[in-house]
C-alpha cells in the first residue's frame, strides 16, 4: 500500500479514478498543445517575415508562454482541459505562477535531452501516481479533473 502521511493527494490505491488513464490523456494533450503551438508559431513567423529566419526561437518562446500561462492560470494547459486533467502540487492545490513556471522549465529542460525525456515518460508509466521527471522533482501531480 503506498501511504505518505503528509500527504494531501489522492492515494492511488484507494481513490485509483483520479489517476485512471492519465497517463494516456496527457500523451493526447500533449500533441493537442504541440499542434496549437505551431500553428501559433508558423502564423507568427509569417506575418513577421523576418520570423521564418527565427522559427525555432519563436517555438521555444510562444511554447514556453503558451505553457506558463495556462498552467498558472488553470493548472492546466488547454490540451490538458479537453482530457479533462489537471496538475496539482503536493497539497493538492493549483499551480502558483512560480510553480507552473519551475513545471515548464522542467519540462523544456527533459525535452533538450532525449534520454531524459525517454526517462520521464517511462516514469509515467511505472509510478503509482503517474509522475514524470519533473512532477517528482517539483512534487506536483497530474490528477483527472474532478468533476
Amino acid at each position: 500500500m503506498y501511504y505518505e502521511p503528509t500527504s494531501h493527494l489522492p492515494d492511488p490505491e484507494r481513490q485509483a479514478g483520479f489517476y485512471e488513464g492519465v497517463t494516456a490523456k496527457r500523451g493526447v494533450a500533449w500533441v493537442a498543445d504541440i499542434i496549437l503551438i505551431g500553428i501559433v508559431t508558423a502564423v507568427i513567423s509569417t506575418v513577421t517575415i523576418v520570423g521564418l529566419f527565427f522559427i525555432p526561437v519563436i517555438w521555444l518562446v510562444v511554447g514556453f508562454l503558451y505553457r506558463w500561462m495556462t498552467i498558472s492560470g488553470g493548472s492546466a494547459t488547454w490540451g490538458m482541459r479537453l482530457m479533462a486533467i489537471e496538475l496539482r502540487d503536493a497539497e493538492g492545490m493549483r499551480l502558483s505562477p512560480v510553480q507552473a513556471m519551475l513545471h515548464v522549465l522542467g519540462y523544456m529542460v527533459a525535452m533538450s535531452m532525449v534520454i531524459v525525456q525517454i526517462g520521464s515518460v517511462i516514469l509515467m508509466f511505472v509510478d503509482e501516481r503517474g509522475r514524470g521527471l519533473t512532477d517528482m522533482v517539483l512534487g506536483t501531480v497530474m490528477l483527472n479533473r474532478r468533476a
